[in-house]
């Protein structure tokens, strides 16, 4: 019994052992986000922001739709998946990074597609990996 214990005892030291300076060295590695310039960006008073979505019935129901097509556009990565829609008196704004030119055009082409043309603002950007 004091035998197992202390193999037990052992096992768990060990592994910590193994596991601590891997856990420490991934966070020395990790890329840290930089949000400061799209935070400066933002706090232009004409930017538009997340917040400024209207809550009207038609405002919603066009962004649920331009949503549901980028989801449902597995092509796309998790970066143009992730966009900012804005959608205020039936015009949209397109926001944040996304890791193509290609990427880029298909979303915008899905909010075309949804609101017509003329009515969306490409603010999106490229950031390749």
């Amino acid at each position: 019994m004091l035998l197992n214990r202390i193999l037990c005892a052992g096992m768990l030291a060990g592994s910590l052992l193994c596991v601590g300076p891997m856990a420490a060295q991934d966070k020395e590695h990790a890329t840290q986000p930089d949000n400061t310039k799209v935070n400066k960006r933002d706090r232009n008073e004409a930017a538009v922001t997340a917040d400024q979505q209207k809550m009207n019935e038609p405002d919603r129901k066009l962004t649920q739709q331009i949503r549901k097509a980028v989801m449902a556009d597995k092509s796309l990565s998790t970066y143009a998946h992730n966009v900012k829609i804005v959608t205020q008196n039936g015009s949209v704004t397109l926001k944040g990074p996304v890791r193509s030119e290609e990427e880029k055009k298909t979303i915008v082409a899905k909010a075309t597609e949804v609101v017509g043309a003329g009515k969306v603002t490409d603010e999106l950007t490229v950031k390749p990996q």
